[in-house]
C-alpha cells in the first residue's frame, strides 16, 4: 500500500496558517489536528462545516489521519447539510459557528488551546495517508440543478494539487501565503488554499474576506509574495472599490469566465501576474494560463483530452474516472486547447443561435449596469426543441428602468434573444464563488410572476 505524506513542508516551525495576523506552525497543526482526530465522534462520515478556513483544514487533517471520510457540502444552509443525511446516515458536522435549527448531530469545534503546548525542539512526524484512502465526497454547487456528490482519494487528489505546484512554480524555497476570497468547501477553495499551501509547502490566511476593505486587510496581514485566490466577481469588486491595496506576488482565478480585459487590468493595478484555473467539481484541476498573454490552455501532466459521442471527455492522470466536460472545447495539441463556451450555454431561438455568455457580455456593456446575467428558465428547458424558448434576465442597475435596458439591448442583440422578463434587483443573489443557483433564479422567476398577477389583479 502507497503512503503519501499529508504535507511538504520540510521545517516543523516554518508557518502553515496565519490566524488573527498570528503565524501557525507546522509542529502546531499536526499537534492540533491529532488532538481533534481523538476527540471526534466514533462515526465514519464528517460533515465539514467550519467558516475559519484553519478550523476547516484541521477538521480535514484530523479526518484523513484517523481514516475518517470527510463530507464537502456546496452551501452551510441548513436545508442542504440536511440533505447529506440522506447520503449518509452516520454523518456528523463539524461547525465553529452555530447550527440551532439544524435536524443532524453538531459536534462543536472544540477549543484546543489549552491542549496544545508542543515544545519547539520536539520531534514532529509528518503523518502519511494511504493513496487508496478515499479522503472526501465534494459536492458540485446546485448552478446546474441539484448538488452531485463526487468522490475524491488522497492519491489522486494529492497528485492533481502537485500539478497544481509545478504548473504555478511554486517551490519549498520560496514558500507563498495564499489569501482566499473562496470557502473551503468549495473545490476551488479545497484545491486552492488549504491543499496547495500543504503540499507546496506554504501557508494559508484563515479568513475568508467577501467585501474589497476585509481583502485589504486580509492581504496586508500576509507576507508581501501571497497569492491572492479569488473569482472574477471577487476581483473586479476589489479594483472597482479603487483601495490602497497592499504588495503581493500573484493572483489565481477561477469558477467563471475571465475576460482577458479584467486580467490586464488587475495585473497593471497590482502589479503582479494572474494565473487561471480550468477544472471542475467532477475532474478537479484540469490545466492554467496566464490569461493576459494566452488564450489557450495547457493541460495538468497525464492529463488527456477525448473526443466521443460529440463531446469532449477528460480523463487520465488525476482524474478518478472520465468526466464528460460541460465546455466546447477547440483542441490545439495534446496538451493545450481553446474552451468555445458551455454547453449549456447554447441557445437555439427560431433557428437562429447564440450563447449567455455572449449575451451576458452584451448586457453587461451597458453603462450603468452593476450585474446582470441572462437564464434559460426550467420550464423552457423542460419543454423540448420545439417549444419556443423565452430568455429571461436579472439586472442590478441602479437608477435604469427595464424600458430603458430594453432599449439599448436592442442595438445589441437580435429582438428574438431580448428577455421576457427583465427582473430589476438590488444585487443579484449569487452564491460564495459569484455563482447564480438555479434554485435562487427559479425563486425569483416566481416571485417575479406573483408580484405581475397582483399589479394585473389576477388570482392565483
Amino acid at each position: 500500500m502507497t503512503q503519501l505524506a499529508l504535507l511538504a513542508h520540510r521545517d516543523p516551525s516554518a508557518p502553515i496558517a496565519y490566524r488573527h495576523g498570528q503565524a501557525i506552525s507546522v509542529r502546531r497543526f499536526l499537534t492540533e489536528a491529532r488532538i481533534l482526530a481523538g476527540a471526534l465522534p466514533a462515526t465514519g462520515h464528517v460533515i465539514n462545516a467550519c467558516a475559519d478556513r484553519y478550523r476547516f483544514a484541521l477538521g480535514f487533517a484530523a479526518c484523513l489521519i484517523s481514516g475518517r471520510v470527510s463530507l464537502l457540502p456546496p452551501s452551510h444552509m441548513a436545508s442542504v447539510l440536511e440533505q447529506l443525511r440522506d447520503f449518509a446516515a452516520d454523518a456528523v458536522v463539524l461547525a465553529d459557528t452555530e447550527h440551532r435549527d439544524l435536524r443532524l448531530p453538531v459536534f462543536p469545534f472544540p477549543s484546543l488551546g489549552e491542549q496544545v503546548s508542543p515544545d519547539r525542539h520536539e520531534h514532529v512526524e509528518i503523518p502519511a495517508i494511504p493513496a487508496e484512502q478515499l479522503a472526501t465526497w465534494v459536492f458540485t454547487s446546485g448552478s446546474t440543478g441539484c448538488p452531485q456528490p463526487h468522490r475524491k482519494h488522497w492519491g489522486l487528489l494529492r497528485k492533481n494539487v502537485v500539478g497544481e505546484v509545478r504548473a504555478l512554480g511554486f517551490t519549498p524555497e520560496d514558500p507563498v501565503t495564499l489569501v482566499g476570497t473562496v470557502p473551503p468547501q468549495h473545490m476551488y477553495g479545497f484545491e486552492s488554499t488549504v491543499l496547495l499551501a500543504w503540499l507546496s509547502g506554504g501557508s494559508f490566511e484563515a479568513s475568508r474576506p467577501f467585501y474589497p476593505a476585509d481583502i485589504a486587510e486580509a492581504l496586508a496581514r500576509c507576507p508581501t509574495n501571497s497569492m491572492l485566490v479569488t473569482t472574477p466577481f471577487h476581483l473586479e469588486k476589489l479594483l472597482d472599490a479603487e483601495l490602497a491595496l497592499p504588495k503581493i506576488g500573484s493572483l489565481l482565478c477561477a469558477t467563471a469566465p475571465l475576460s482577458d480585459a479584467l486580467a490586464r487590468r488587475a495585473e497593471a493595478e497590482l502589479q503582479a501576474p494572474l494565473f487561471e484555473i480550468y477544472g471542475s467539481t467532477e475532474t478537479g484541476q484540469l490545466a492554467t494560463r496566464r490569461t493576459s498573454r494566452e488564450t489557450a490552455w495547457t493541460l495538468f501532466p497525464e492529463v488527456r483530452l477525448g473526443h466521443r459521442n460529440g463531446q469532449t471527455w477528460a480523463e487520465g492522470g488525476h482524474v478518478e474516472i472520465a468526466v464528460p466536460l460541460g465546455d466546447l472545447v477547440e483542441q490545439l495539441d495534446a496538451r493545450r486547447f481553446h474552451l468555445k463556451g458551455r454547453n449549456t450555454d447554447l441557445v437555439n431561438i427560431a433557428g437562429k443561435r447564440t450563447s449567455l455568455g455572449w449575451l451576458n457580455q452584451q448586457l453587461l456593456a451597458i453603462p450603468g449596469v452593476d450585474d446582470g446575467s441572462f437564464y434559460i428558465p426550467e420550464q423552457a428547458e423542460q419543454a423540448g426543441a420545439s417549444a419556443v424558448v423565452r430568455l429571461a434576465a436579472f439586472v442590478a442597475a441602479p437608477g435604469l428602468g427595464a424600458d430603458h435596458l430594453l432599449k439599448e439591448l436592442r442595438q445589441r442583440i437580435e429582438p428574438i434573444f431580448l428577455p421576457r422578463p427583465l427582473v430589476l434587483l438590488e444585487e443579484l443573489p449569487r452564491n460564495s464563488v459569484g455563482k447564480l443557483l438555479r434554485a435562487a433564479c427559479e425563486g425569483l422567476l416566481a416571485e417575479h410572476e406573483r408580484d405581475k398577477d397582483k399589479r394585473h389583479g389576477r388570482l392565483p
